[in-house]
């Protein structure tokens, strides 16, 4: 009689003991890119520290955070945290309240002293920083990270550059910003203050120093065009912002408009009313079209602060100012209308943007300046070999989180320069998009909001408007991350493999797969709640 075939099989075979041999496709982990850390200008790995954070470690969450970013506290307050925008939460309630958590991480270091380790081994060589704003300081601390002997010379009187000159207090609070610049300085890195630079090469000879890095901030308020008297008081924002750190206070009078509408202006704005002061924002387009975040916009006008949309101030006087009022035409550009109105106004004050000195680079050969900053190549660096620059002084967006990447881009490329050689930043993976997720793994945790400061105190103080998160706020937040396209070892592949293929690896060490008892049914795919499986087709 004859056998059936499967007991004809050799016992050694591969058909006789494995059942993979027949599929098409087969599973493999892999870990995709969170939107997150994709959005981050400062090349933070969120999902990273938040796996820390969620578990209760905040300081390896925070030693994981200022790999890339020093300044975790300052962050906290003044990033305008686009990584939230892009968060797959936000897809099922609301997104992961990522600056929250790294404020509350920043605050823990403070309050527990926690401090950065001083390098190992020294290289020997000598950079040279100018500018002790969020790039350089960020270039100083990864620079010495390194091992490089870092100097740091500004010209004004502290550290923080734009962070203490262009953010008013109630932001960001200055024993926080000094508490973060101290720790830099810590490690080993030197900062000269009050100490200009009026040619960067002649401080480069004079040092000794193997490279440079240029970060100046905008610190030279532009100016407009308006016809003004004699008596007329017109003065630019940065002076007072700048003005507020000095003992004596900026003297504006009662009545301030404040002609712009980006978020210097709202800053100004805030900072008169908190003098107690009236002001008005003046700006010749309408809300939508303003550079200022909605949310300081909306802070500001629930604070008292009155704004005129669509208006230009065509004339100033010694106390009233005549403005224009704009409308709109059909291609949604403002255009004049011949209507005028007279304000009352002790003073006016500019913020129409701002300009970087850039005196230092008179004489350097090889430098390309245009529109006012300094063109550079993908290494961050200049036209001439061993100086570069970031920040303000180059063309990108200026803010705090931007500056404090270009920082840390810089001191990789001048680190590899230093050496011979070149700085390739490693591929991106693929991105966890929001469709890979299967979201009924997750629980529904509303976001928590922090606190604000009420509005009497926000009015005639300047105390911190926005508070933190406590422990439990900032633990619960953590845990609202769905670690998007990164294996959190949910045990799921592994209960629903029909062959048990799947092979547990140990506690951080995630798993594998046992091909030989793989069918590729993909049943591990579909069920992967971060989507951190995919399949592929089978070589045959």
């Amino acid at each position: 009689m004859k056998k059936p075939f499967a007991i004809t099989l050799d016992p050694g075979s591969s058909l006789a003991n494995h059942t993979g041999s027949w599929r098409t496709s087969k599973p493999v982990y892999l870990d995709r890119l969170p939107p997150c850390n994709n959005r981050c200008p400062a090349g933070e790995d969120i999902q990273g520290w938040l796996f820390h954070a969620e578990s209760g470690d905040y300081e390896a969450a925070w030693r994981h955070l200022t790999r890339d970013n020093p300044f975790a506290a300052i962050m906290g307050r003044v990033c305008y945290h686009t990584c939230e925008s892009v968060c797959n939460r936000a897809q099922i309630d609301a997104p992961v309240g990522i600056n929250s958590v790294e404020r509350f991480l920043g605050d823990e270091a403070i309050k527990r002293g926690w401090s950065f380790t001083p390098p190992s081994t020294e290289s020997g060589k000598k950079v040279l920083v100018v500018g002790a704003g969020p790039s350089g300081m960020s270039a100083a601390y990864h620079l010495r990270r390194l091992g490089h002997a870092v100097t740091v010379m500004d010209a004004g009187p502290f550290m923080g550059g734009m962070m203490r000159f262009g953010i008013p207090k109630y932001r960001l609070p200055r024993d926080v910003l000094d508490a973060e610049m101290q720790r830099i300085v810590a490690m080993g890195v030197t900062v000269k203050l009050n100490s200009k630079v009026d040619n960067i090469l002649d401080s480069m000879r004079a040092g000794a120093f193997d490279a440079a890095f240029l970060a100046v901030g905008a610190h030279i308020g532009k100016r407009a065009a308006i016809p003004a008297g004699d008596a007329a008081k017109i003065v630019d924002a940065i002076s007072v912002l700048r003005s507020m750190e000095g003992e004596d206070k900026p003297m504006l009078g009662r009545r301030v408009v404040v002609y712009g509408g980006g978020n210097t202006a709202v800053d100004v704005a805030r900072t008169v009313k908190r003098m107690g002061g009236e002001p008005i924002i003046v700006y010749r387009r309408t809300r939508d079209k303003a550079p200022a975040h909605d949310f300081e916009i909306e802070e500001a006008l629930q604070e008292g602060v009155m704004i005129k949309w669509l208006s230009t101030i065509k004339q100033a006087g010694e106390h009233q100012i005549t403005v224009e009022k704009m409308a709109l035409d059909d291609k949604g550009f403002p255009q004049p209308t011949g209507e005028f109105e007279t304000l009352e106004a002790d003073s006016v004050v500019l913020a129409l943007g701002q300009d970087v000195d850039l005196g230092l680079l008179n004489g350097v050969p090889g430098l390309e300046v245009a529109d006012g900053v300094v063109k550079v190549g993908a290494n961050m660096m200049t036209g001439h070999a061993g100086i570069f620059a970031g920040g303000d002084m180059v063309p990108a967006e200026r803010n705090v989180t931007v500056a404090v990447g270009h920082g840390k881009k810089a001191a990789r490329h001048i680190d590899a320069w230093l050496r011979g050689a070149s700085y390739t930043a490693p591929p991106k993976h693929e991105l966890a998009q929001f469709e890979k997720l299967n979201t009924w793994y997750y629980s529904d945790a509303p976001k928590t909001v922090r606190p604000m400061l009420d509005i009497i105190r926000r009015q005639s103080s300047f105390e911190e408007v926005q508070g933190g998160l406590d422990e439990s706020n900032a633990l619960f937040e953590a845990r609202r991350c769905l670690s998007c396209g990164n294996c959190f070892e949910c045990d799921n592949c592994y209960g629903v493999c029909p062959d048990n293929a799947v092979i547990k690896l140990g506690p951080g060490k995630r798993f594998e797969f046992n091909y030989d008892y793989c069918k590729g049914c993909g049943v591990c795919v579909a069920e992967c709640p971060c989507g951190a499986i995919k399949m592929e087709a089978e070589e045959l």
